[in-house]
């Protein structure tokens, strides 16, 4: 078991000092305020569980680490207690690698996931991770909270296959009829061939987007993306808002709830538990307390893919390549003039990364689109937050230089898309229903931030499929280094929809030498279309 604390949350960072402090900064002033009033548990307790399935099913075991320690629910009985939040995650290959996670109310003992090839047949045992963060007190009820996350990471699956499984611990187990409800599945992605190919890999769906928080509108998009039956979904960053002010630990620190990732995880559990829900770090996912960065909490919640430049300093920069789509993920608070609580924080390794990245996709054979997504907004026009000077400066270049097809942003709860830009203006106008062809067309930049939050704005009228309202241009701004704003009038705002929605991409590959495409769709949370177009590449 890890164990992470957090704070008394209405002893946060006064206003004045949080406006200049980096998150680092903030994390040392909270453990040192809190150490001299005594506030700071000592110790960390480590236990660690791996669990392999081989490729003809066996599973190596881990050894039984130490006892849980102590808490206020030891003597429970574990026959009272139900696992929840189930949610699924990918390994760095989807075809063999994928973590189950889950959370419980209590310190729960020999927590375990069962795994089989029928939901009747769940012989294979793993011995679960267990992760909890301490919270000593809550503003408003001044109780402690604790929380217990769960994690157990397999590999060597076999691709293109589906799986079932439970998760449970002493007292439950799924595999016992009673519980037989509990029991969920997963499909691992089909095998890749780096090799060229000489037939079309199966058509697949993923779905995206950023801003979500819990709401009725949160869990309405839940529900039209489950109905998509996607292979993958991505989460491009403020996650559950634990800490609204998204800063930091805000300087009113009542406002902060860590309780609010247990309704989170709950909420997206329907989702989630089948669809491996892949999230990308944003400024409300940064919480002071939990480590330097911020990021302590977020790991404790999600096993993040760890092959990215620093995963130490920046869990959310990672990769993957899924069917014939490579898939970046980064972290925006890196580069953010707007919120530079963690700027700088890769020195500069991840900008790197990326390129080395972007550079190896696009000579890899088989992998024909790249979709790279984070969560400050390359190109907005929102009252609220408008663009991120600092992504453009660092990392449009390169989606540029590297024929990026679809860069998807949250942070703007709006849904926003772009002709195909390129050097800051439109290269080629992206009509609603139009093709695209990114090796001469730039690239298309997609705001998905309406997953759930209260909505923005924009200085003009919404356009959206059947009400479009289309302008030559729209004045607006965006963030430049210490903060401050440049107004600029633009003309690639094609579409603007103020409601809540998400993405949708329908994936087809093709033959080697044939036209592979991406259909990308705008849904709204009661599934009317609000825009669609076609990302084309010859097939490799």
């Amino acid at each position: 078991m890890r164990d992470v604390e957090s704070p008394t949350p209405n002893m946060g960072v006064p206003a004045e000092l949080a406006a200049r402090m980096s998150m680092a900064e903030q994390h040392e002033y909270l453990r040192h305020k809190l150490s001299r009033r005594g506030l700071v548990r000592g110790g960390m307790i480590a236990v660690t569980a791996t669990a392999v399935v081989g490729a003809a099913g066996g599973v190596a075991h881990a050894d039984n680490g130490p006892a849980l320690p102590k808490s206020a629910n030891d003597d429970y009985d574990g026959v009272a207690v139900a696992p929840f939040g189930r949610h699924l995650s990918f390994g760095a290959d989807p075809a063999t690698e994928f973590s189950i996670s889950w959370q419980t109310p209590v310190a729960v003992r020999k927590p375990f996931v069962r795994l089989g090839r029928a939901p009747w047949d769940l012989g294979h045992k793993v011995e679960a991770e267990v992760v909890a963060l301490h919270t000593p007190a809550l503003t408003p009820t001044g109780k402690p909270v604790d929380q217990y996350y769960l994690h157990v990471k397999l590999e060597r699956l076999h691709p293109g296959t589906t799986y079932y499984y439970g998760v449970g611990h002493e007292g439950f187990d799924p595999a016992d009829a009673e519980h037989f409800g509990t029991v969920g599945s997963f499909t691992t992605a089909p095998a890749r061939s780096e090799h060229g190919r000489h037939s079309a890999p199966d058509p697949f769906t993923f779905t995206a987007f950023g801003d979500q928080g819990v709401s009725y509108h949160a869990l309405g998009n839940d529900s039209v993306i489950l109905a998509q039956n996607p292979a993958f979904h991505l989460h491009a960053g403020d996650i559950a808002y634990g800490d609204p002010a998204g800063q930091g630990l805000p300087a009113d620190a009542s406002q902060y709830d860590a309780r609010t990732w247990d309704s989170f995880l709950f909420q997206t559990e329907s989702v989630a538990k089948s669809v491996p829900w892949m999230v990308a770090t944003g400024n409300h996912d940064m919480e002071a307390w939990y480590s330097p960065n911020g990021y302590g909490g977020d790991v404790a919640r999600f096993p993040f893919i760890a092959n990215g430049p620093d995963p130490a300093a920046a869990p959310g920069i990672y990769s993957f390549v899924y069917g014939n789509v490579a898939v970046i993920s980064l972290d925006a608070n890196d580069v953010s003039y707007e919120i530079p609580a963690n700027f700088g924080i890769t020195g500069g390794k991840q900008t790197a990364w990326l390129e080395q990245r972007l550079k190896a996709y696009r000579q890899q054979s088989g992998v024909d689109f790249i979709v790279v997504f984070f969560h400050h907004c390359a190109f907005s026009t929102t009252n609220q937050h408008a663009s991120e000077g600092g992504v453009r400066e660092q990392w449009v270049p390169l989606f540029e230089k590297y024929g990026v097809d679809l860069v998807i942003n949250g942070h703007n709860h709006v849904y926003e898309r772009t002709d195909g830009i390129a050097g800051g203006v439109v290269r080629s106008p992206l009509l609603i229903g139009g093709t695209h062809r990114p090796g001469t067309d730039g690239v298309v930049y997609a705001t998905a931030g309406a997953a759930g939050r209260s909505l923005y704005s924009f200085p003009v009228a919404d356009s959206y499929e059947g009400h479009e309202a289309a302008v030559d241009s729209v004045p607006t701004y965006h963030w430049v280094s210490g903060g401050g704003k440049v107004t600029e009038t633009v003309a690639w705002s094609r579409v603007r929809y103020t409601n809540y929605s998400f993405l949708k991409v329908d994936v087809t590959p093709a033959p080697a030498g044939r036209t592979a495409s991406m259909k990308v769709t705008a849904l709204a949370e009661d599934g009317t279309r609000l825009d669609h177009f076609t990302i084309v590449r010859t097939a490799r």
